[in-house]
């Protein structure tokens, strides 16, 4: 099932006299359970199509379909509402607020929906186990390591069981067995959870976790990788980079 499809997707910017286009004619879809991986030099577009697909940029021409939603048929406050509800973020670095404690962090995006958070005990403490924190749970960011500060935001992108989590190179603040782990977490995000997930990296390690690997250059789709069911050969996917000399 297609959880998030774009169509045409174009992305267009005035710089003085010049216009750039970022993104040129992106057709590009996510099935349900699926992870992906998106690689591509910096200025290939992969930010601003992250930015596309949560709806946190409008694009120029096209359109991105998650859930069955057109995002461009909904308002400001529409977009905001249905992005808090279908879409999970992962950042590089956290954006945990720093005087809330982990499970606080990890509640927030309930918070915000007005939702009770007790009717979501159960998910709050499901997600704490899920990232190996239930014993940090009153801990605040500053009494944790990054590897912890990473896993309290995945947690939290979780926490509505959003339709997808797009994640902005989120191991790129840590180092390399912090990094592993996180990638670990997110595949067992996607086996435990029937997460959906699509990630930018530059990392070709990273990259290797997904299902499939899609590479930008000059704001076009250029290859993809699919895996052969243990992921995608890092071998392969440095290959591919030096090929397009990314």
């Amino acid at each position: 099932m297609i959880v998030l499809e774009t169509q045409k997707l174009t992305k267009q910017y005035q710089m003085g006299t010049v216009i750039v286009t970022a993104l040129d004619g992106i057709d590009f879809s996510v099935q349900r359970g699926e992870f992906i991986a998106i690689m591509g030099p910096s200025g290939s577009g992969k930010s601003t199509l992250l930015h596309l697909l949560g709806g946190l940029d409008k694009p120029t021409s096209g359109e991105v379909i998650l859930a069955g939603q057109p995002l461009s048929q909904l308002g400001d406050d529409e977009i905001t509402r249905f992005r808090r509800r279908k879409v999970g973020f992962i950042f590089q670095f956290y954006n945990l607020l720093p005087t809330l404690t982990t499970a606080e962090n990890v509640a927030l995006p309930l918070l915000i929906d007005g939702q009770p958070i007790g009717r979501h005990r159960q998910r709050l403490a499901d997600l704490l186990t899920l990232v190996n924190l239930s014993d940090r749970a009153d801990h605040r960011p500053d009494q944790l390591s990054g590897g912890q500060q990473q896993r309290v935001a995945i947690a939290r992108a979780f926490v509505n069981d959003p339709e997808i989590v797009l994640a902005d190179e989120p191991t790129g603040n840590l180092d390399s067995r912090s990094g592993a782990a996180i990638l670990e977490l997110l595949r067992r995000a996607c086996r435990d959870l029937g997460a959906t997930i699509v990630m930018v990296t530059h990392d070709p390690r990273a990259a290797s976790y997904a299902d499939r690997v899609v590479f930008l250059q000059d704001g076009q789709i250029v290859h993809r990788l699919e895996n052969n069911g243990e992921g995608v050969s890092v071998n392969k996917i440095v290959e591919v980079m030096a090929t397009l000399e990314l």
